[in-house]
């Protein structure tokens, strides 16, 4: 009964209240949300900005081969793990898919600069023709000067995209002369399945298989300068008035417990993430191919699982490859 009578005040009191009380009471509120605090307004912004939309899914995802099992549970959809003095086949994993491989295209933007004999020395100036469209920022803007070497370092070691089109432009012939020189390259090495598109591997079209990227980390692992700088922790560029460091994408190479002789990472959506790397493990040389990894640190994770594998599986002499 009290319940009714207390609904019935509200009727009551809502009906004898004038129309234009209550839009008042509205208008008011409006105003009050116009006079929101700048900073307020900022962190809503900021809040929804962080609330995107999931990633776009990459070829090997649409091609279904994230759903392969493999023993080691690994969160690539591609592996291939092979010894590098026999060439015997260690562990596979989807060894026949031809994906986008991302900047792991440095490592044959790197490959053609140190067979061409160029002056790492030269002094190479920065023009706007060589920023890309990757939204990433890049501290290497128009007017810049550094050496052949520094654009090759910051290319392989921090994968930095304006260094490798700095490259691939100051290539004899240019731009265009470069990828031509990378895809005859790669067809020198037998490299079939594998087509270039651009020194830096933003575009798709740049693709390959687990198989030709072996024979492409064997092909840069005869050159020391890309060993070094592709396993070199930092890098210090004066840019300006400022000396701006850069790091290593791989945190493997600063791990004790590893020894990595090269390396090279990769990311667009189109190919996930990747990582092709040579190591000792257990005093065999190895080449690993990771393609297409869903999680920005699960290469690694899955370089962490394959090592464990090895290490464990060391004492089974003669046992069949995975």
């Amino acid at each position: 009964m009290h319940r009714l009578i207390v609904a019935l005040l509200v009727v009551a009191v809502a009906a004898i209240v004038p129309h234009s009380t209550l839009a008042q009471t509205a208008k008011g509120t409006s105003a009050s949300a116009k006079k929101l605090k700048p900073t307020v307004r900022k962190v809503a912004a900021a809040r929804m900005s962080r609330s995107r939309a999931p990633a776009r899914p990459s070829e090997g995802q649409l091609a279904g081969l994230h759903r392969t099992d493999d023993p080691l549970d690994l969160k690539s959809s591609v592996a291939l793990v092979v010894n590098q003095d026999t060439n015997e086949v260690l562990f596979q994993k989807n060894p026949n898919a031809v994906l986008p491989i991302a900047s792991i295209t440095k490592l044959m933007t790197a490959l053609i600069t140190v067979e061409a004999d160029l002056d790492l020395d030269e002094q190479l100036e920065v023009e706007r023709a060589d920023q890309t469209a990757d939204r990433v920022r890049s501290r290497l803007n128009p007017g810049l000067k550094l050496t052949r070497a520094q654009a090759l370092h910051l290319a392989l070691m921090s994968s930095e995209n304006h260094a490798a089109q700095l490259l691939g432009r100051t290539y004899p012939g240019g731009l265009p002369a470069a990828v031509a020189a990378m895809n005859a390259k790669a067809q020198l090495l037998g490299m079939h399945d594998t087509h270039f598109a651009d020194p830096t591997g933003l575009l798709a079209e740049n693709r390959s298989s687990p198989a030709d990227l072996v024979k492409l980390v064997n092909a840069a692992y005869q050159h020391p300068v890309l060993r070094e700088y592709s396993t070199s922790s930092e890098l210090m560029l004066p840019v300006g008035r400022k000396v701006v460091r850069y790091g290593n994408t791989n945190g493997l190479t600063a791990s004790p417990d590893w020894d990595i002789g090269l390396q090279k990472t990769g990311y667009i959506s189109a190919a996930g993430r990747c990582l092709v790397m040579q190591a000792v493990i257990e005093g065999q040389r190895v080449v690993m191919v990771l393609l297409d990894s869903v999680g920005r640190y699960s290469r690694i994770g899955d370089a962490q699982r394959i090592r464990q594998w090895l290490e464990a599986n060391k004492s089974a002499a003669g046992s069949p490859p995975v």
